[in-house]
């Protein structure tokens, strides 16, 4: 995912029953502070619950880890599901929709809007396996969102080439995770902003005409 729906960090998530809330607590609070650095006493203070409540719920960090990338999937697989880039007739401008609504919502504090798997598998994916498949997942599927809107943009332009609709997604997420990065280490969202209008301009080049197989436009 990132690519990343933003919610704004609370210090009080929505209510709900004690699991939600502390998976709501994990969504703001990691992305603020990364998994490492939050502690179950931070989760249960940000979701109002007992600790009690949270080894009822989740037997480790790591399971609520877990079950908060898989949260994360499913609340922004809706939230991207009912975006307005879905009502254009057009594939091409779907996917130009889709990375224009992705410019739209980079916005406010980075914490608001980076990606939490994104953070998290960037922490954890060599100490924490079961975590990283979960994001992974979760980037991956929201990636894999995009595929069918390329394939037929392709399709329609007579375009034949060497990478895939699925690579072609995947580089759109590589994208802007890395510009969430670039929001993290400035402490704003400009770099980041830059990097989704080059994304954009990428595009642009790749659907502009035809290519065949092995046509990489070297200048010879």
């Amino acid at each position: 995912m990132f690519h990343p729906m933003p919610r704004p960090a609370k210090h009080h998530p929505e209510r709900g029953d004690a699991r939600t809330r502390l998976l709501e607590a994990a969504r703001d609070v990691i992305r603020a502070k990364g998994f490492a650095a939050t502690s179950v006493d931070d989760l249960c203070k940000a979701a109002g619950v007992s600790k009690g409540a949270f080894f009822h719920h989740f037997e480790t960090k790591e399971a609520l880890g877990v079950a908060a990338a898989a949260y994360w999937a499913e609340t922004t697989s809706a939230f991207f599901a009912n975006a307005p880039y879905h009502r254009l007739d057009d594939p091409l401008d779907r996917l130009f929709g889709y990375v224009e609504f992705r410019k739209t919502i980079i916005d406010g504090d980075p914490a608001e809007f980076t990606c939490l798997v994104g953070t998290m598998t960037q922490e954890v994916y060599g100490s924490h396996p079961a975590i990283r498949d979960a994001c992974a997942a979760s980037i991956f599927g929201h990636a894999a969102t995009l595929e069918p809107d390329i394939a037929a943009a392709m399709a329609a332009r007579g375009i034949e080439a060497d990478w895939t609709p699925a690579s072609l997604a995947r580089h759109t997420q590589a994208v802007l995770q890395g510009a969430f990065i670039l929001a993290k280490a400035t402490g704003g969202r400009e770099d980041a902003l830059d990097s989704v209008d080059h994304l954009k301009r990428y595009l642009t080049l790749l659907f502009s005409q035809p290519r065949s197989k092995g046509n990489t436009h070297d200048g010879r």
